[in-house]
Parts: C-alpha cells; sequence; structure tokens
C-alpha cells in the first residue's frame, strides 16, 4: 500500500486528496431480522493484520510528510441476505479476500433460529473514511 501512497503523491497536485475507505478493524456481527427487530446470532472472528498493515502504511506516508491526514469517520453498514444459502456464499466470498476462523458453529446457529422464523440475515460492521491531503 505504501507504492500505492507515493504513487498517488506522484500524480496528485498539491492539496489533492485520496480517500482511504475500508472496512474499519472490528469484528463483523450477524443475526437475524432489520432494524430495531435485528437480533444478534454471533460475532464473526476475522483477521485483522492485513487492516494493521494498511493503518502502517497510511502512517508511513503521513510521517514521510507526503500526507496529512484530513477527517476521519467510521459508519455502520448491513449487508442483508434472505436466505442461507446467501450468506454462505457471501461468507466465501468474504473469506478468500480476508483470513478467519472457521465459522462452522455460526452457520448452525443461523440455521437453527431460520427453522423457527421467517427473518433477514444481516452482518452488521463498520466502514472506515479517511481523507489524506497531499503535502507541499
Amino acid at each position: 500500500m505504501v507504492h500505492a501512497l507515493r504513487e498517488a503523491h506522484r500524480v496528485l497536485r498539491t492539496g489533492g486528496i485520496v480517500v482511504d475507505l475500508r472496512p474499519a478493524a472490528k469484528h463483523r456481527r450477524v443475526g437475524l431480522g432489520k432494524g430495531s427487530g435485528w437480533r444478534l446470532a454471533g460475532v464473526m472472528r476475522e483477521s485483522f493484520d492485513k487492516d494493521r498493515a494498511a493503518d502502517r502504511a497510511v502512517s508511513q506516508v503521513v510521517r514521510a510528510d507526503l500526507f496529512r491526514r484530513g477527517a476521519t469517520v467510521e459508519f455502520p453498514v448491513d449487508r442483508e441476505m434472505d436466505t442461507i444459502g446467501d450468506f454462505l456464499g457471501w461468507l466465501k466470498d468474504f473469506g478468500g479476500r480476508r483470513p478467519m476462523s472457521s465459522h462452522v458453529w455460526l452457520i448452525d446457529r443461523l440455521q437453527r433460529k431460520l427453522v423457527t422464523k421467517d427473518a433477514s440475515i444481516v452482518v452488521r460492521g463498520t466502514l472506515k473514511l479517511q481523507v489524506l491531503y497531499k503535502a507541499e
């Protein structure tokens, strides 16, 4: 990521911005239902090694005076799925991009709960948005 940030610095004019938008290093929560009717089924366990490496890369280019930090905000994001099959597909894709421990226990729990109620599966996570300004 440091290389990409250095390349962004090379092509941006002074004061130009880079928007760093990625999932926050917080475990996603999985539940059933929508809005205030959402009920927790379990908390995913993800590795945040790549997230920490990206944070270090940003800090490195800030320390090198290539960029200065602007606004940073975190906000919640819900991913809604209709079936356990949709959830399994998402989990496979998500796990392919981000190391995770097994979530068989969570799948089993969701399947048991879905038998007793007709509800959407909702994964709640947090996105982090950070603005970086090109320094002179």
